[in-house]
């Protein structure tokens, strides 16, 4: 049990880390907050990663709720999020900007708005599809290794925001030191990780979805 418990905890942690990418959330943090004053930053850093962490929090803890307001089973969502995350890799790998955390028009609409901290920074680029999917998965199948695992959940999004929010207050610093080439390969490496992730989300779905096809009598 406390090695499954430490394979999960192992798994939400890299799974919120890689689909939230604060390495990417970080440029554009950048390129939202250039020409603001020092204070102006910090202030946008804190209210995106304040607002990002609640609404991770509140679909992290209310996500079995609204998957039973909607009569949507967990393999279902876990079959449908498996997809978007699969989706939102190929797109890393390939070095492209993925629709699925920001629109190109939603960013140049995040470069006139009033509050770039709320959108599109913590709504949709931190906070998106993809990390909303991911923390209802990862809280669901939590309750079947430990009434601990829902926690291990909520600690993985909690220390996500935490490095983005590290990441933003050392951006200059990043900046100078990660170069598109460098941003490429690490993007990448995430992307392959992300695209496992979510081919083991597609498997684990239909495996529990239709066990006569893995050989399993129900």
């Amino acid at each position: 049990m406390n090695g499954d418990l430490l394979s999960f905890a192992l798994l939400a942690i890299s799974s919120v880390v890689i689909v939230v990418n604060p390495l990417a959330a970080t440029l554009l943090y950048v390129s939202l907050t250039e020409g603001m004053e020092r204070a102006e930053q910090w202030s946008v850093a804190r209210t995106a990663c304040r607002y990002a962490l609640a609404i991770l929090l509140v679909f992290a803890l209310a996500g079995g709720l609204i998957l039973q307001v909607f009569g949507i089973t967990l393999e279902a969502f876990r079959i449908a999020g498996g997809l978007l995350l699969f989706g939102i890799g190929m797109d890393m790998v390939y070095a492209r900007a993925s629709r699925a955390k920001i629109s190109p028009t939603e960013r140049e609409e995040g470069l006139d708005a009033d509050d770039v901290g709320v959108m599109p920074l913590a709504i949709p680029m931190i906070a998106g599809p993809g990390a909303i999917t991911t923390v209802i998965v990862l809280t669901q199948e939590a309750t079947s290794y430990h009434p601990a695992g829902v926690l291990i959940t909520v600690v993985a999004v909690a220390v996500t925001i935490g490095i983005t929010y590290l990441m933003f207050s050392r951006s200059e610093t990043i900046m100078r030191r990660i170069g598109p080439r460098e941003y490429r390969a690490v993007n990448r490496l995430m992307g392959m990780m992300l695209i496992a992730i979510a081919v083991q989300f597609i498997i684990t779905g239909i495996r529990t979805a239709f066990p006569t096809l893995a050989g399993v009598v129900p």
